[in-house]
């Protein structure tokens, strides 16, 4: 199986390259939400999944920043480099706390093996395919080079329209089921918005000038989660531009803005959980997302929440059917492309 694409050739070749040993886990990935008839106990799971433990973990990080680490709203009505500078760090500082409390365990202490480990290789060094030749300082580079300076350029700009009041205010006590419904339905327009920026940087000009930074980490890790190019981050970075149209609060945006800048190492981690101890686990990257790094032709959304590949005919659960039909869709474009390609 190939695409049209050399670069993405060169990266599935080495995909192959990667593997020694494949986890996978003992069932398939489950396929969107039924929403008809409707059943209570589906939907309650559903809820829980949706929020526990990460979206509330991420809702709650957003809600400590904005209240206690985050300049006034009357400095920021102002560009400074002070308070720019500050929101930098800040966000450099969360971002290397939480990334590190999953790299430090899994791929420096190593406290849990190749235990639930979808590739059986540890991160790369000694690799041309990354600046410096380590996959580690290569992710490092492009993240903080990169990620983090396109997610504060967002971050500040939102914050000097809410101060100008150029956004237009919702707060709980005036709209509470509005209120609480925008911030419910945060991670589900992020799933959307994924799907629909990432799924161009598949077509094959821009998957060799700017998606194969990311797609070089066939065998992903915590740090590989925001190494992209600057226009991939640029591109990812956007849904938080909802904000500056539909009424709302810098609770939302910052929720927003969190989810995409600390998702990305719990979906990369490239084990299934995270053991803690005395048979506590978090549960990390499903195989939703290893599917894709592993075979590029699937599973372009952002996780399996509201599985917008279902609606696209691209999700794969993991089973020999869904392989043999994303063959079979990547075959097809393929003679479609040959045979526009002789005609002309």
């Amino acid at each position: 199986m190939v695409t049209n694409d050399l670069t993405a050739n060169r990266d599935r070749g080495n995909a192959d390259k990667e593997r020694r040993t494949e986890w996978r886990p003992d069932h398939f990935l489950p396929g969107p939400p039924k929403l008809w008839p409707i059943r209570p106990l589906g939907i309650t799971k559903w809820l829980y999944h949706y929020l526990v433990p990460w979206n509330l973990f991420f809702l709650a990080v957003s809600a400590v920043v904005v209240v206690y680490l985050t300049p006034s709203m009357e400095t920021m009505k102002t560009f400074r480099l002070d308070w720019i500078a500050f929101i930098f760090a800040r966000n450099c500082a969360i971002l290397t706390l939480f990334v590190s409390f999953l790299h430090v365990p899994l791929y420096v202490k190593k406290i849990q093996g190749f235990n639930r480990k979808y590739n059986g290789r540890w991160l790369s060094r000694n690799n041309p395919n990354f600046l410096f030749k380590n996959q580690v300082l290569d992710n490092l580079f492009w993240t903080f080079i990169s990620a983090v300076p396109i997610w504060t350029a967002y971050e500040v700009l939102t914050w000097w329209m809410f101060a100008n009041e150029y956004i237009p205010h919702v707060y709980f006590n005036e709209h509470p089921v509005y209120f609480l419904a925008l911030l419910f339905a945060s991670p589900l327009f992020l799933s959307v918005h994924f799907y629909f920026v990432h799924r161009p940087i598949h077509w094959p000009f821009l998957y060799r000038w700017v998606h194969s930074v990311h797609h070089a980490n066939v065998n992903v890790g915590p740090w590989s989660g925001l190494s992209m190019h600057p226009v991939e981050h640029i591109l990812y970075y956007s849904a938080v531009l909802i904000y500056w149209i539909v009424p709302s609060h810098p609770i939302h945006a910052m929720f927003n803005l969190m989810i995409n800048s600390l998702s990305p190492a719990q979906s990369h981690t490239g084990f299934e959980k995270l053991a803690i101890k005395d048979g506590i686990e978090i549960p990390m990257e499903d195989y939703y997302h290893y599917l894709h790094h592993r075979y590029f032709e699937c599973n372009y959304g952002a996780d399996g929440i509201l599985n917008v590949d279902a609606w696209f005919g691209t999700f794969n659960d993991g089973s020999p059917e869904a392989m043999e039909k994303m063959n079979q869709r990547v075959m097809s474009r393929q003679q479609k492309a040959q045979s526009e390609g002789q005609s002309s």
